[in-house]
């Protein structure tokens, strides 16, 4: 062999070692930071909030502090009682001509049994399902995500919703109070007088409480997801679930089962407007939550995780 021979032997040894270098070492280099993590959460936020039917969704709710303080002016104009003096209607509405902050007790009272957590089941039922169902799903674990990062990336969008949702329904509620009734100190269930600043502190604490009060809903409708490629079945037997844990919470025959539902205590952030605070139901309402979210939240990463998504 002459020395030409060798030496172009020995470039194309040297290339082909270079290029697997290059192979082994690309995995490495594709491997997503924490600032690439922030990027797609900030994407999936950004997405899940621009769709229409989430609008919707934030629309609907918006809408029904807006009807609630319409309904209470109107019966009151003529001097009656919000509620016909006989405590109908959601909780604290009786108050809600005395001072409008309790428009926004009363619409999340409205809001939680139901709407709230439809609409975040519509949300957290269209996670995976829904990117299954268009084909999307294999093309974002083509990118360097992960299964396990993608889920929980799902799982925080849906968390970013829940809060948001919250907000709008407490700050439309906050808005009309204002517009139609008089602002001021106002009187706890236990019949001491706070401030206002101290009652808009503790509005806005009801409405963190009640966003987490969802933490569980939304590991139920994530879990969900993961057993469908259809979001539209997603979404229905999520909401499904909902409507099915609800009417069990109602039955008085499982009343040693209904303390584990995770709505039984939704209702619990009323405690919030005693001083003292009474903190027992709201602890229980939160350590709940926690449960089904570890509960559900592992259930969806184990089937997450199996899923076979090449189809």
């Amino acid at each position: 062999m002459s020395r030409a021979e060798a030496a172009a032997e020995a470039a194309e040894e040297a290339g082909a070692a270079a290029d697997t270098a290059e192979a082994v070492a690309a995995p490495a280099a594709r491997r997503p930071g924490p600032l690439w993590t922030f990027g797609l959460l900030r994407s999936e936020i950004a997405t899940t909030v621009r769709r229409w039917r989430t609008l919707a969704l934030l629309g609907v709710l918006a809408a029904v502090p807006v009807l609630i303080g319409v309904a209470v002016r109107i019966e009151t104009r003529g001097g009656s009682t919000a509620g016909g003096g006989h405590g109908e209607g959601p909780a604290f509405i009786a108050q809600v001509t005395n001072n409008g902050l309790f428009l926004v007790f009363t619409a999340l009272a409205a809001t939680l049994p139901f709407f709230l957590p439809m609409a975040v089941g519509v949300v957290a039922g269209d996670a995976i399902a829904g990117e299954a169902g268009t084909g999307t799903l294999r093309y974002l674990l083509v990118a360097p995500a992960g299964r396990t990062r993608l889920l929980l990336t799902k799982y925080a969008t849906v968390m970013a919703f829940c809060v948001l949702a919250t907000l709008v329904v407490a700050v439309s509620a906050l808005a009309v109070g204002a517009l139609l009734f008089p602002l001021g100190d106002l009187t706890t269930i236990s019949g001491t007088r706070i401030g206002f600043a101290d009652g808009l502190g503790r509005a806005l604490l009801i409405a963190l409480v009640v966003a987490a009060s969802l933490v569980g809903m939304a590991a139920l409708g994530l879990f969900v997801s993961t057993l469908t490629d259809s979001g539209i079945a997603a979404m229905a037997g999520t909401v499904g679930l909902l409507i099915a844990v609800q009417i069990c919470d109602q039955i008085p025959q499982l009343h040693a089962l209904q303390p584990y539902f995770f709505p039984h205590y939704w209702l619990s952030f009323a405690d919030l407007m005693r001083d003292p605070v009474y903190w027992d139901d709201l602890q229980k309402n939160l350590g709940l939550q926690c449960l089904y979210a570890a509960v559900f939240g592992s259930a969806a990463w184990a089937r997450f995780t199996a899923r076979d998504i090449s189809a």
